[in-house]
């Protein structure tokens, strides 16, 4: 209720007590509209260079380095820029298996202009651009003639018809992998296609695109298990959930389910995970649903700070066949929000000390896991140390309520699994493999809105899963779903071999053809 000057207390302590409880309030307020804003317009970037600016150099005692080095993980530190890589870019090789359609563009006049004599060519000037040709609809007609002896009034023979993958339907497999590679893997929804294709003449009905994605479903769910059954058997998996809107019949609003992720990746320390993640669509975002799933899972799980993993591990205590690694990024993240609100010296202290892991981290990618193990030991543990220090001696200091002791308890709760990687050299200090995964998902929800039904959610965990495994392995996608539909549709790869379809173990017709980057 408003408060009116007829229902303010007279007593002036009462009125002291009053104002303060509303500063607070305010405070508080003040707070969340801020955070909002950052939300909806602020820079998405966690780097210790977008968010200490100049200050990421400030002197910190023993504590600060002369560069600033990044606080993601993505980025390589300030004095490696200067010598890594240089990216792939293409500067007009292209690549040798393009058909070339050559284009002659001859003189006006091919007489001497001193002596009118005739011209003769003596060499040539050739360059080359690649030309993207549009999408052309076309009709398949497939013919099997009959033949019979004219001498006999039996023995027709006749070509057996081949297997589709879906009998009698109007459509080709490499249709429907086309379509499946646009929806699930480029985020363009069902309802756009087939917009697109009605400019061509052909009107489908909204329908059956998703009858041929479920039917795609069916015929790779196979592979999908393989695939799953393939990340749990490493000793090491990355997990995470998002959201997922699922339209429930009769009811006119979305419910809110989930999608969990699970991934492998071991290529940071050349290790022998490929990269691959499966999406797994279940109902619920509660312990229940991760003990289902990891119902015979023995290892290390790299997760966020999430109650459900935790209850896992604590069930499993006895045996210690489940040990959490927690994630550096989401604490850092826990203080750079808090930064951005009070530019706290603390945090701004806490930010550099984590970016000086991360370079550590930048300088070790991609050697082994015993040299990551050693400089690990030898730098690492040296930062993370006074870390601990300036959270524990902090938070005595603070009001239990401040967005501060908030982040830093949250730090100290999980600070062995937060550390947990230093003893390890396979393991990575935080999840991004996995939200990595989980942007093709975030990116179809926001095109699609929703799954049209638990059905059409499992769809989609299982084409959105194969497909996005494609790309982390260097493939093209669509390229490898056509290739896979068809030798399972004609019967060239049986149930027993289809190790061989997953995106790493999977080899073109024509070597070294149609690999591109993640």
């Amino acid at each position: 209720m408003p408060l009116r000057p007829e229902s303010l207390p007279r007593d002036i302590d009462r009125l002291v007590a009053l104002v303060v409880e509303l500063s607070a309030e305010n405070d508080q307020l003040r707070d969340l509209v801020k955070t909002a804003n950052g939300l909806l317009f602020g820079a998405r970037s966690e780097r210790g260079s977008s968010i200490l600016g100049d200050q990421a150099s400030l002197a910190l005692g023993d504590l600060a380095t002369d560069v600033a080095a990044p606080a993601n993980d993505d980025e390589p530190a300030a004095e490696e820029s200067r010598t890594r890589k240089r990216g792939r870019r293409n500067i007009g090789a292209l690549p040798r298996h393009l058909p070339r359609v050559d284009r002659v563009i001859e003189p006006d006049t091919q007489d001497c202009p001193c002596c009118a004599g005739a011209l003769h060519r003596i060499g040539e000037d050739a360059t080359e651009a690649f030309d993207w040709v549009p999408a052309t609809v076309r009709v398949i007609r497939t013919i099997r003639p009959k033949y019979a002896c004219r001498h006999c009034q039996t023995g027709i023979v006749q070509a057996p018809a081949p297997r589709r993958l879906i009998e009698g339907s109007m459509t080709t497999t490499s249709t429907i992998a086309l379509i499946a590679t646009a929806r699930f893997a480029w985020s363009i929804p069902l309802n756009r296609q087939m917009q697109m294709l009605a400019g061509q003449g052909i009107v489908v009905d909204r329908s059956v695109p998703v009858v041929w994605m479920q039917k795609a479903a069916w015929w790779l769910e196979g592979l999908y298990g393989l695939q799953l059954g393939m990340i749990h058997r490493q000793p090491r998996i990355f997990c995470d959930e998002t959201r997922m809107p699922v339209l429930t019949k009769g009811q006119r609003r979305a419910r809110i389910a989930q999608f969990w992720a699970h991934a492998t990746d071991d290529s940071p320390w050349n290790g022998p995970a490929p990269p691959a993640v499966c999406y797994i669509f279940a109902n619920g975002r509660c312990y229940r649903e991760i003990k289902s799933q990891l119902v015979a899972y023995q290892g290390v799980l790299q997760v966020d700070g999430y109650g459900a993993y935790k209850a896992l591990e604590k069930a499993r205590k006895g045996s210690g066949s489940i040990q959490l690694a927690f994630c550096l990024a989401h604490a850092r993240r826990k203080f750079t929000d808090v930064y951005k609100k009070t530019k706290s010296p603390i945090c701004a202290r806490i930010i550099a000390l984590i970016a000086q892991v991360y370079a550590v981290e930048a300088g070790v990618r991609g050697t082994s896991a015993d040299q990551r193990y050693a400089s690990r030991q030898a730098e690492s543990v040296e930062i993370m140390v006074p870390i601990k220090s300036v959270l524990d001696a902090t938070l005595p200091q603070l009001s239990t309520e401040s967005a501060l002791a908030r982040a830093i308890r949250y730090s100290l709760a999980h600070w062995q699994g937060l550390t947990r990687f230093l003893d390890d050299g396979r393991l990575e200090p935080d999840t991004n493999t996995v939200e990595r995964g989980m942007r093709n998902v975030a990116q179809g929800r926001k095109s699609s809105l929703f799954a049209g039904s638990e059905a059409g959610a499992r769809t989609w965990a299982i084409l959105a899963s194969l497909l996005q495994t494609a790309r982390l392995n260097g493939l093209d996608p669509y390229v490898w779903l056509n290739d896979v539909l068809e030798r399972i549709v004609s019967g060239a790869v049986k149930n027993h071999e289809l190790d061989q379809l997953l995106a790493w173990n999977w080899r073109p017709a024509i070597p070294d053809v149609m690999r591109v980057a993640a």
